[in-house]
């Protein structure tokens, strides 16, 4: 998994021609609801910053396999690609990156006006041990928050029954029959110059 053929910046998620499928992790009280009724309850605030992820094994290390505190419910919410890539398009990175911004200033300016942003953390393997490419953490806020939960989201299912087999087989040191399990994540497709301004332009 740790291959030197994959891109260090690159989006690989399960996707349709239509929709992609990211992860988010909520204490039961909002995630079970979530999931029964497909769409988020009124108790998700809206307004506030959510952070979805595109990397199941990225989402296991986030929430410890479900068993963190107020991350006990882990949720795949299937969204339409138009919305994540209108998400994509307005984001700025989270932090200042010489590479992509002229100057402080103007990436400050940037990330301002955003309502969304982007974080690449190390990936992760069955075991969570960081890899050396890295994994698309999306950050949703104000307007993109709202399209998230109102506009974009076509379903919601609790994969936490999964998520816990998952996590059984790779204690047991099954790691091959947990490997069958996972989701298909496969390089999103998008046109490299559509995510120019969140990496580093030398990264493919």
């Amino acid at each position: 998994m740790n291959s030197p053929d994959v891109p260090r910046h690159q989006i690989r998620a399960l996707h349709t021609d239509t929709t992609v499928t990211v992860y988010q992790a909520y204490t039961p009280s909002i995630g079970l609801p979530a999931a029964r009724e497909g769409r988020f309850p009124s108790s998700w605030k809206r307004e506030r910053m959510t952070w979805i992820k595109p990397s199941y094994l990225w989402m296991m290390y986030r929430c410890g396999w479900g068993l963190k505190k107020d991350q006990e419910t882990v949720l795949a919410v299937e969204i339409s690609r138009e919305g994540f890539e209108w998400a994509l398009r307005d984001a700025c990175l989270s932090h200042f990156r010489p590479g992509v911004h002229t100057d402080r200033q103007t990436w400050r300016q940037r990330l301002a006006e955003s309502s969304a942003r982007v974080q690449w953390d190390p990936e992760r393997d069955l075991r969570l041990a960081p890899l050396e490419h890295r994994s698309l953490q999306l950050g949703l806020s104000g307007e993109a928050s709202r399209r998230y939960a109102d506009e974009w989201t076509v379903s919601i299912t609790d994969v936490t029954p999964l998520v816990h087999r998952v996590h059984t087989l790779v204690r047991e040191g099954d790691t091959a029959a947990a490997s069958r399990l996972l989701p298909d994540e496969r390089p999103y497709p998008i046109a490299p110059e559509a995510l120019d301004h969140l990496r580093p332009a030398t990264d493919a």
